[in-house]
């Protein structure tokens, strides 16, 4: 079959719609989108008569209802669509998601099936416009702040990372059903995992809410937010416990060099040789935890390694003299205080040039 006339399913995950979602059924079919995976995440009984004029709506074009209960969040229901869109439709050329709640119009829904037969190693995203009146203000907030934080860890920026308007190539999708999360932070898992091996195309998309008193939203802007940071959270946590067990594996063969090397080599010169040697060994066992275990890189080992070398030398130099030039305009400030503070500051940078330039095998961003 030809790539281009591949079929592209389109997966909607679906807890407590409303008629917005018969709506949506319906513009789909005329314009003859589909077929249409609807997954009801739990809904209560009082749902089943939406979901039984829905099912009807998409059998015309071979689409599928999948119905459990109780409710098991976003992550596990696009889980379920893709399990089934492996073993049923195999020769996909992937899958878009969308909304329920009529946010993706039939419009937007079919420029993502375009971007995607044209992108087809991207995972294509459909951006929302986050500057009109009409726009929620938890949808507003939790976008803005979630992005900053999103592009500073992941080093993949993207301007809108929760949306749900998706287009996903096939295999992509199939690796993403043993990905962790069930609720709202699936799909930034889904983000973090492109990095290093898909790039994002990104098409700009209608931003629909009926107002901002009567739209609603299963997302909860803190408890989802919470599991959103902690996915994140956990690659800076390994990042800082690489730091800190670097530099206790350096403490210690430092005290071993000093110990082993006394009388072999000359007392003027013993603490800068077991400097050194200490240095070069925990130094080496940062970039191999940072490569295999922080930033999971796919580049050159010693494309990295050589990147990795001359960021270490750039921050020992910048602390260096950024200590001694502000000490010297600020003398009456403690010097500890002074490195405490350039340091931190150069680790933080550290971490964002590691992962955009060092560890990274090609280009993350949107294109």
């Amino acid at each position: 079959m030809d790539e281009m006339t591949k079929t592209v399913p389109i997966v909607i995950p679906s807890y407590e719609p409303d008629e917005r979602l018969i709506t949506l059924l319906n513009d789909l079919n005329a314009a003859s989108l589909g077929p249409v995976i609807i997954v009801n995440d739990g809904s209560g009984t009082e749902y089943d008569e939406i979901f039984s004029r829905a099912e009807k709506l998409i059998e015309v074009n071979g689409g599928k209802l999948i119905s459990y209960r109780p409710n098991r969040g976003k992550g596990r229901a696009l889980k379920t669509a893709f399990e089934y869109i492996s073993k049923n439709i195999p020769d996909a050329l992937g899958c878009v998601t969308a909304d329920s709640d009529g946010q993706h119009t039939p419009g937007c829904i079919a420029s993502i099936i375009k971007a995607l037969r044209e992108n087809q190693n991207s995972l294509v995203l459909g951006v929302r416009q986050f500057d009109g009146e009409n726009v929620p203000w938890k949808s507003r907030m939790g976008n803005t702040i979630t992005i900053k934080v999103f592009s500073y860890v992941s080093g993949v920026r993207v301007s809108d990372t929760q949306t749900g308007l998706r287009g996903i190539p096939f295999e992509f999708m199939k690796d993403l059903i043993d990905c962790k999360g069930e609720r709202f932070e699936y799909e930034t898992q889904m983000l973090l995992e492109c990095a290093g091996r898909l790039k994002i195309h990104e098409v700009p998309i209608k931003t629909v809410y009926d107002s901002k008193e009567n739209h609603q939203t299963h997302f909860d802007p803190w408890k989802d937010s919470v599991r959103i940071y902690k996915i994140l959270g956990k690659k800076f946590i390994k990042y800082i416990f690489a730091s800190l067990s670097s530099f206790v594996v350096d403490i210690i063969l430092f005290t071993i060099f000093c110990k082993v090397l006394a009388g072999a080599v000359p007392e003027g010169y013993l603490v800068q040789v077991s400097t050194v040697c200490a240095r070069v060994i925990s130094a080496t066992y940062n970039y191999l935890v940072n490569y295999f275990l922080v930033f999971k890189s796919r580049a050159g080992k010693a494309t990295s390694l050589a990147k990795y070398a001359a960021l270490a030398f750039v921050q020992m130099q910048a602390s260096a003299w950024s200590v001694a030039g502000i000490c010297f305009l600020l003398p009456m400030v403690s010097k500890t205080l002074i490195k405490c503070i350039v340091d931190t500051f150069l680790f933080l940078l550290s971490y964002s040039i590691q992962q955009r330039f060092v560890f990274s095998s090609k280009k993350k961003a949107a294109e």
